[in-house]
């Protein structure tokens, strides 16, 4: 299969038109248009819709699309192989491990403290819990770093750090001044949550439903730093990792609530494709650092409970 078929057909799907894919491609959309027939004819199927308004995949388009992906991807790293380049890692992370955490363990990879052998070019996506899931599933990530929530893993995946969960808010805000805050004090607060079920899920794993019945949630949708700004502004209090918070907490923006019922420790997971060539060795080299890198490694409250809790 020609590579240039795939190439311009991952493009349709991914810019949502021809003229759209030809014009990222410096193709003329003519020539976009005829790749995509022979595409077509090569497999026997139609894998596309084409309309005025631009192009969606077919039931076969929407199959043969990770494979697509798939393929390109190792002609990538069978071009880099041949010309001696060092391997291409593409690596996921959420903004809240971004935040602090993932920049240390790459400075440390790219300084070599993973040993010899080791190199590659490493490409990181910070995003969503979601934005994140949907790059992985689509083979557009090899690597993914993410604070465990009960997440399916979709293929080999291993626990690499821990992390403290911490309820945060302003000093000037009200349940600050408490000595300990309980259960039946988080009635009627406003809660601020980057993305939709995570801190609300850990309030019930802790709490119980009856909690996340008497709440107000309030979506700052895809901005950590904006959440964090506004709880610094006396807005509300929210629930984030350690790590997430560590700077705002260090400069008195923003302090730790004291619960009655401390949150247990939650996981930091990485999840990765099979069969990726020479990116193998550095991406296990890479986890062996994450692991290494590990910001609760003898934490005793995780040493007495195995299961810990989840977070965003």
């Amino acid at each position: 299969m020609d590579t240039r078929y795939l190439r311009a057909f991952v493009a349709v799907a991914d810019h949502g038109g021809i003229s759209a894919a030809a014009k990222e491609l410096g193709y003329a959309q003519s020539s976009v248009s005829a790749q995509l027939k022979r595409l077509e004819a090569d497999l026997g199927v139609t894998v596309l819709l084409r309309a005025g308004t631009g192009a969606t995949l077919t039931e076969a388009g929407q199959r043969l699309l990770p494979h697509a992906r798939e393929a390109l991807e190792l002609a990538e790293r069978m071009r880099r192989a041949a010309l001696g380049d060092r391997p291409r890692l593409r690596i996921g992370a959420q903004e809240s491990l971004a935040h602090a955490w993932m920049p240390d363990v790459l400075a440390a990879y790219e300084y070599g403290s993973a040993g010899p052998g080791a190199a590659a070019l490493v490409e990181l996506t910070v995003g969503r819990r979601s934005q994140l899931d949907q790059s992985f599933g689509a083979g557009e990530l090899d690597l993914v770093f993410q604070y465990d929530n009960g997440m399916r893993a979709l293929g080999p995946h291993a626990v690499v750090g821990h992390d403290r969960t911490l309820l945060v808010a302003s000093p000037r805000h009200p349940l600050a001044r408490q000595e300990s805050v309980t259960p039946d004090q988080l009635l009627g607060q406003e809660f601020m949550v980057v993305e939709p079920s995570c801190t609300s899920q850990m309030l019930v794993d802790r709490f119980g439903r009856d909690l996340l019945a008497g709440i107000q949630q309030t979506m700052i949708t895809g901005s950590l730093a904006a959440l964090l700004r506004l709880a610094g502004h006396g807005r509300g209090v929210t629930l984030l990792p350690e790590l997430s918070v560590a700077r705002e907490l260090a400069a008195g923006e923003l302090v730790a609530l004291r619960l009655a019922e401390p949150i247990r420790p939650v996981s930091i997971v990485a999840q990765w494709h099979p069969r990726l060539g020479l990116a193998e060795r550095p991406l296990h080299a890479l986890l062996d650092l994450a692991r290494r890198a590990d910001p609760l490694p003898q934490d005793p409250r995780r040493a007495q409970d195995p299961h810990c809790a989840r977070a965003c």
